[in-house]
């Protein structure tokens, strides 16, 4: 809790400078205090690190008013390309094989377009050989496991950027 005596220091330092607003908190007691009449619109870019070009970005814009006074704050968000990707995940456990057969070419690689029924893979379980379908139309972007991996249910092999 602040005592009568700091917040009215705080206001006469306020008073003197060229600050208009100034907040704190302190052990969960929160102060905000602004000089009034005061009007601004403040514009804040933060530093981006860099970033692939084709990356794409989203601008937020948050407006905050009172009767003091109103603040824009706009940031640009970097947006994971990765999750505009569609993933297809394993339905079970098995071992993964990208070819029909041990010397065949494989059925998808990075760059292929797929439709929704084209077979990507192979999941051996059991001894029963499960071809895995794409589930969406678009391009494979990744392949994520290797040939005659093992992999776990619900994991991702391939990235496809959708149509």
């Amino acid at each position: 809790m602040f005592k009568l005596s700091e917040i009215k220091e705080l206001i006469k330092l306020l008073d003197e400078s060229s600050v208009h607003e100034l907040e704190i908190e302190e052990e969960g007691s929160r102060l905000s205090i602004r000089k009034p009449g005061q009007k601004e619109v403040i514009n804040v870019q933060p530093s981006i690190p860099q970033i692939h070009p084709t990356t794409p970005l989203h601008v937020q814009q948050t407006t905050y008013g009172s009767d003091q006074g109103t603040a824009t704050v706009v940031q640009q968000v970097e947006v994971d390309s990765k999750s505009l990707l569609h993933k297809i995940v394993s339905p079970m456990v098995g071992t993964f094989y990208r070819a029909a057969s041990p010397e065949g070419a494989p059925l998808v690689s990075k760059g292929d377009k797929v439709d929704s029924k084209s077979t990507v893979c192979i999941i051996e379980a059991m001894k029963l050989m499960n071809e895995l379908e794409a589930e969406v139309r678009g391009e494979i972007v990744e392949v994520l496991v290797d040939n005659g991996q093992l992999v776990e249910f619900g994991q991702p092999l391939f990235l496809v950027k959708p149509e």
